[in-house]
């Protein structure tokens, strides 16, 4: 096999290898200049203004009470929003884990939902749950921190369902098993025997999900109101009303420092919690429900669940059918505010994904075929280990979008997006940024399937005389569609009620379905009200199927 490789290293493996290299153009391209030049771009606006290195507006930054008990607030808020996540998300992915239940894929898919609406919408939903004239407004929540929190927990409790669950699906059910027989209870048999094994994912979901609400900004924004605000809604104000950019870079880089310090902790703390065990296949982990307490007790958590799950929505669309179905018969109606009809601005919203999606595709595909090649090198083990740390770099920074908030790139844009081509006025910069923020969810959802592929096969079609094209076609394709699928689904999704980016960039006259439903809400009048929550309602069913398709889609192939 050696000799065999060996004979591939020369015409075979220089195609392949240009093959590669032209493939991490596309990516490398598409991030250095619409994620990484933005973020220097800001970067420069705060330190060195003038061409010079001027640490003032960092220190006023610093030194600014208000702006310290904004930083304060940030922290907090994610902190007990992840908290109350966790405690959610964990005994929902033990049912959904280890417990044969009739509707389970139904379920998983309706927490999905909530993670791919627009933040917008989610503020919107809770705003109509618990504000004045909701169902539960008597409890005075809205503005307020306990509406910011149940908000960021209904979410992302899809974060904590998808890492936990996959990870507990796969531990073998005899160690808690062992655990009893030996007499312990069933909470010590949990505290003892799964969650040393939990720990490392426990970890990387309650990363994931801080960071989501340390970069929150459509959920604060309309559930904060004017006292309840957070560094995201200051970068905001900031660029928007008081065209303070260097304030606003400064802003940025602190935000960047919490992001940096929340992955470093985060991943020194797994590295530490992982405990290894004996893993099976998920469906050898499952059970059925035993004896009539362990049914009742999970029937009362799941529809507590269900409950929370779906009494937002059902209350948007409720409040959009208040005036019948006047807010949808008047659609085409053009509403000065948006200086355009909603009608169009779903035409807008669809144009843009689209388009959006076809990019994030592109360019998360590729990127993901370029990391599974380095990480799948084989031959001379010095060269293999140096391609695969490379690939594992790469996968880092395109990774890295995830970890910026999407108002950051929406602000880089702005300041920066002027050169080598003007696109600060041009249509494209709305689906270039949804883009942006779709292609590492892209990248991730592709990758596992890429890297199923039995490298031999490749080989092979490469020794028959196949070029790079052709076994990418008749190898690789066949075995990823459905994740591509999956993928272009999710991307769509996203790109649909990306809010925080497109309100940076989206023209006045053209806004998107989320930009035109905060406009709707912020007038006073019960019509525009209702013809925001009509809005709201119909990205609720479209983003909705298309979260669950991406979910069918995904399992077929593994999950993502």
């Amino acid at each position: 096999m050696d000799l065999h490789r060996a004979r591939l290293s020369t015409p075979v493996a220089s195609r392949r290898a240009a093959a590669m290299v032209a493939a991490a153009c596309v990516p490398i391209v598409f991030i250095g200049w619409f994620f990484v030049w933005p973020l220097v771009a800001i970067l420069g606006r705060g330190l060195i203004p003038g061409g010079h290195v001027h640490l003032g507006p960092v220190l006023d930054v610093v030194s600014d009470g208000r702006l310290r008990h904004l930083a304060i607030f940030t922290l907090t808020q994610a902190a007990l929003s992840t908290v109350v996540t966790i405690a959610v998300g964990i005994p929902l992915a033990g049912v959904l884990a280890r417990r044969r239940l009739v509707g389970a894929r139904v379920m998983r898919g309706l927490v999905l939902v909530p993670f791919v609406l627009p933040t917008v919408v989610v503020a919107t939903a809770f705003a109509a749950l618990l504000g004045e004239g909701g169902p539960l407004g008597s409890w005075h929540l809205v503005p307020g921190p306990a509406a910011i929190i149940g908000a960021h927990a209904w979410f992302n409790l899809a974060v904590v369902v998808r890492v936990v669950g996959a990870r507990w699906a796969n531990i073998d059910p005899r160690l808690v098993e062992v655990a009893r027989v030996a007499g312990a209870k069933p909470m010590r048999a949990f505290r003892e025997a799964t969650l040393p094994l939990l720990a490392e994912s426990v970890m990387a979901a309650s990363a994931i999900v801080f960071l989501f609400c340390v970069t929150s900004f459509g959920v604060v924004l309309v559930l904060g109101g004017p006292r309840y605000g957070t560094l995201e809604t200051e970068i905001y104000r900031l660029t928007t009303q008081e065209l303070a950019f260097d304030r606003a870079s400064a802003l940025v880089l602190v935000q960047m420092l919490v992001v940096l310090v929340t992955l470093w902790v985060a991943s020194r703390a797994a590295r530490g919690a992982g405990e290894q065990g004996r893993l099976v296949a998920s469906r050898d982990a499952t059970r059925p429900l035993r004896g009539v307490r362990e049914r009742l007790g999970v029937a009362a958590f799941l529809g507590a669940v269900l409950v929370f799950l779906l009494a937002p929505i059902v209350v948007v669309v409720a409040r959009s059918l208040s005036g019948g179905l006047d807010a949808y018969r008047s659609m085409g109606t053009e509403v000065p505010v948006l200086a355009a009809s909603p009608a169009s601005t779903i035409g807008t919203s669809l144009r843009s994904a689209l388009v959006a999606t076809a990019l994030a595709v592109i360019v998360g595909g590729l990127a993901a075929a370029v990391v599974a090649g380095m990480g799948a090198v084989r031959g001379v083990r010095g060269a293999g280990a140096r391609r695969s740390r490379l690939g594992g770099a790469l996968e880092l920074v395109l990774l890295l979008p995830l970890g910026v908030s999407a108002v950051t790139i929406g602000f880089g844009f702005v300041i920066a997006l002027n050169r080598p081509v003007h696109l600060r006025s041009s249509w494209w910069l709305v689906p270039i940024a949804q883009a942006t923020v779709a292609v590492p969810f892209v990248m991730r959802t592709v990758l596992p399937a890429l890297r199923s592929v039995d490298a031999r096969q490749r080989d092979v079609a490469a020794v028959l005389g196949a070029r790079p094209a052709r076994v990418w076609r008749e190898v690789d394709f066949p075995v990823v569609r459905r994740a591509l699928a999956a993928a272009a689904t999710f991307a769509c999704a996203i790109s649909l009620g990306e809010f925080g980016a497109t309100a940076f960039v989206a023209r006045a006259d053209a806004p998107t379905m989320p930009i035109a439903i905060r406009r709707l809400l912020a007038r006073p009048g019960a019509t525009d009200h209702r013809t925001a929550f009509a809005l709201a309602a119909l990205l609720v069913v479209v983003t909705g199927v298309m979260a669950v398709a991406a979910d069918r889609l995904g399992d077929a192939r593994g999950g993502y």
